[in-house]
């Protein structure tokens, strides 16, 4: 059955959940913008390069607006302030039609609050969450642990270093699988690939709600893969328009540069 939709708030005890938008993008922005400007003010004083001033007070003027926006962007993220990231993690596991019992598999856990959530839902059940912890976010398995902790799920929910390209389990593991904004993150691969490699470790009867940026670019023909998946035996596959269901509008979730969201859910 699907996950109910009760309250549940994360965050409420200190835990740190991070950001979509990190710090080190706002530093950069900032940085950038403090550069800009001081050019700008030298052109423009010292060597009386107007020319050059213009345009490095063009400059300058971008990336103000710019972070803005992205300083606008994290705050809609933010646990706590606009919600987006537990709103989008809520959308995700209502559509997991899982029982509630046996394991489940977040690939690309980041700073575990969607495998947090997973294991709050579903009191019965046992989550393991696996990242790379690339150092651009600032998360790491030892964050996500302190979180499970925090949370009072540690017991049923664990972390370990993995990588998506190729999962470390056997075929048919896990009863459910669950990823988040994960495979348009890794560089130079297949995302369909991505995607089958993750379904490979799921059980006959699992389920699964994969939701990230699904850019034709980047994924392909997504209709053509779910159709391929119903041709391989897999059941109820759907394609989920998340920038709407999440956001409350694909221009809003354009807004957040995520308006392609789709969500790949079905039964395998």
């Amino acid at each position: 059955m699907k996950a109910t939709q009760k309250t549940i708030r994360l965050g409420t005890h200190g835990e740190q959940y991070g950001n979509w938008m990190p710090v080190s993008m706002l530093s950069l922005m900032g940085g950038l913008l403090a550069l800009a400007a001081a050019l700008a003010a030298l052109c423009f004083a010292a060597f009386h390069w107007n020319v050059l001033g213009v345009l490095f007070t063009l400059a300058a003027l971008a990336l103000a607006v710019a972070l803005c926006w992205f300083a606008w962007m994290r705050r809609q993220f933010a646990f706590g302030s606009g919600g987006i990231m537990e709103q989008v993690h809520q959308t995700v596991l209502s559509h997991l039609d899982f029982d509630g019992k046996g394991q489940i598999l977040d690939v690309g856990c980041g700073s575990g609050a969607l495998s947090i959530r997973a294991a709050l839902v579903w009191p019965q059940a046992r989550v393991l969450g696996i990242d790379a912890w690339p150092p651009a976010y600032n998360y790491s398995q030892r964050m996500c642990e302190k979180n499970a902790e925090s949370e009072g799920v540690a017991v049923r929910c664990r972390f370990q270093r993995g990588d998506a390209n190729k999962l470390d389990f056997p075929d048919g593991r896990f009863d459910a699988v669950v990823s988040n904004y994960v495979y348009h993150n890794i560089t130079g691969a297949d995302r369909q690939a991505l995607l089958l490699e993750t379904l490979r470790v799921l059980k006959k009867g699992g389920v699964f709600a994969l939701n990230d940026e699904m850019k034709p670019r980047l994924y392909g023909d997504m209709e053509a893969f779910a159709q391929k998946l119903r041709d391989m035996g897999y059941e109820d596959v759907r394609l989920i328009d998340t920038a709407t269901e999440a956001f409350g509008s694909c221009r809003r979730a354009a807004m957040m540069m995520l308006g392609a969201s789709r969500m790949l859910v079905g039964r395998k």
